[in-house]
């Protein structure tokens, strides 16, 4: 039975990868690549997902669920590649040890020519458009949420917390949901804020708490949590479990935080999150298999349009 639940898997993927197409953009001279996915239908929502440093577009396709997910949920789905398998985000100081993009490099107007190309052409619901990213890809989405809130109905940041530098400058034009997924074992993006303790950390990231704090304030949400739950535990191997922390917000402005008890700097899932697995739990700590990142994220946001 098991058997044939892995084939059922494999040739999901299968489909889902085979109605993707690898497209460009041109941004100040620049051809920017995506990767777009599509369902049979026009005018659907649109998920922007946007991969961590070092990585690509198609890392987030080949290890994460977002390709199942939106094609059983009939959504579209966008994968850009950053340059220099990096982003631009707002912060200045991302750590000495990892190249970024070059020198200039505007991934806002890149997302945001992105989103329009799709709107104008009828693929996306301009009410239904969100952004989720992992690790730089996450402070890319805390980015566009501070600096183009008005083309976004919600976002999500995974393993990721603000700075100093970047909250000084997040202005939006409105409130939008949001949602955090951090790991309390992350040696790259500490819970506790500071420096993780991995070579690759950069410094200065706020704790996860005033993360949260300053969504909660600038959502117009009361300062102490709604609810905590503690999740099931779905696979005890997996070293980490879940806690859900709720917010009290006025209506639409949702503010919530996935806190992974004892996870790394990994995006929680039902399959691995890398090529190699034991090799990523040493370098960034246990992956959580208790809920699935891309689901997670989606049942949030398909509650906002």
């Amino acid at each position: 039975m098991r058997q044939w639940m892995q084939i059922g898997m494999f040739l999901a993927a299968l489909t889902a990868a085979s109605v993707a197409s690898a497209d460009t953009i041109d941004i100040n001279g620049v051809k920017r690549s995506y990767t777009l996915q599509l369902p049979t239908k026009r005018l659907v929502p649109l998920v922007i997902v946007l991969h961590g440093k070092t990585q690509r577009g198609a890392d987030m396709i080949a290890r994460t669920a977002w390709p199942q997910v939106a094609k059983r949920e009939g959504f579209a789905v966008v994968f850009p590649d950053g340059l220099n398998h990096a982003w631009a985000d707002a912060r200045t100081k991302a750590g000495p040890a990892l190249r970024g993009p070059p020198e200039g490099t505007d991934d806002v107007a890149f997302i945001a020519k992105l989103v329009e190309k799709l709107v104008v052409n009828g693929t996306a619901d301009p009410k239904r458009i969100y952004v989720a990213g992992i690790s730089n890809g996450g402070a890319m989405a805390m980015t566009l949420l501070c600096a183009r809130a008005d083309l976004f109905a919600a976002g999500a940041s995974v393993i990721m917390n603000l700075t100093e530098e970047t909250a000084v400058t997040c202005h939006p034009s409105r409130p939008l949901p949001m949602l955090l997924m951090n790991g309390t074992a992350d040696p790259l993006v500490p819970y506790a804020g500071g420096r993780g303790s991995s070579y690759f950390a950069a410094d200065g990231f706020w704790s996860t708490e005033e993360t949260l704090a300053f969504w909660r304030k600038l959502n117009g949400c009361e300062a102490d949590d709604a609810a905590t739950v503690d999740l099931p535990e779905k696979n005890p191997a997996d070293q980490s479990t879940v806690t859900r922390i709720t917010s009290r917000c006025p209506a639409g402005h949702d503010v919530v935080l996935y806190r992974v008890n004892h996870g790394g700097h990994r995006m929680p899932g039902f399959s691995p999150d890398a090529r190699f697995p034991r090799v990523a739990a040493g370098l960034l700590g246990p992956q959580n298999g208790d809920i699935d990142g891309a689901e997670t994220i989606w049942a949030f946001f398909s509650q906002f349009p």
